[in-house]
């Protein structure tokens, strides 16, 4: 058995993942897929003091209150500075990476650095009414749709998920100061369908800080593939785990 742990990205929710998990649970794995501060049962939490580092020790907490480990962490698109920085806390507890159409920082990096187009939303909310609200982005014609998404029926539940982003979470840098997590194994998954330009991702190092090749495996589908291609993504994650 494995323990997954699925962080969803900006704006989400954890319900986001439920067509992922129980195709997971049925192959005999443990799995969770909380929300973050500020989203789904915690929405409630949500304010300008909200940063990275509160996501940062969200995780962190779990997986100590939980004494998870051999832990298959999983970062969608914003989670990847997430799960980058748990990692750097508490390599011990890791047993591999999962880049899911994720920012891939390095130390120091925020989520503007990775993606300068983020830099304009946040030079927006910080100019709102609010100060600091990052509403989601909106709904494009196919193939972009909401997040990749563009069955409307699908589109809809998305939308009922969605909360703003404070933009501390966009603003704060990681800290990737730990040589332990070097040796943890990665794995990226790119959705290769319906991306704006403006959101064009880096290019993965051909090879991994541990020393092995990368392992990059791609999805036909939008940015959202848990919603789009749970199928297909569980299958792929499943690859991560002992033989099922």
């Amino acid at each position: 058995m494995s323990t997954y742990l699925l962080i969803h990205g900006a704006w989400h929710s954890g319900r986001c993942w439920e067509r992922v998990v129980p195709l997971l649970t049925s192959a005999g794995h443990r799995v969770l897929a909380p929300s973050l501060t500020g989203y789904g049962d915690k929405a409630h939490l949500l304010g300008p003091e909200v940063g990275l580092d509160t996501h940062v020790d969200d995780i962190v907490g779990l997986i100590t209150e939980e004494d998870l480990t051999e832990v298959i962490l999983v970062g969608h698109s914003y989670a990847g500075l997430v799960i980058s920085s748990v990692a750097n806390q508490i390599p011990d507890r890791i047993a591999r990476l999962v880049y899911l159409d994720a920012m891939v920082p390095e130390d120091g990096e925020s989520a503007a650095d990775i993606m300068p187009v983020t830099q304009g939303l946040i030079d927006l909310a910080v100019a709102s009414d609010s100060g600091w609200r990052v509403p989601p982005l909106p709904e494009l014609p196919p193939p972009a749709g909401l997040f990749g998404v563009t069955d409307p029926a699908d589109a809809a539940w998305l939308r009922s998920l969605l909360s703003d982003q404070p933009v501390r979470c966009l603003q704060q840098p990681v800290r990737l100061d730990n040589p332990a997590t070097d040796a943890i194994p990665r794995t990226h998954i790119h959705c290769v369908t319906g991306k704006p330009e403006a959101y064009a991702r880096r290019p993965v190092p051909p090879i991994q800080p541990n020393g092995t090749p990368a392992q990059v495996w791609e999805l036909p589908t939008g940015h959202d593939c848990m919603i789009t291609m749970p199928v297909e993504l569980t299958e792929l994650l499943l690859r991560l785990g002992p033989k099922h």
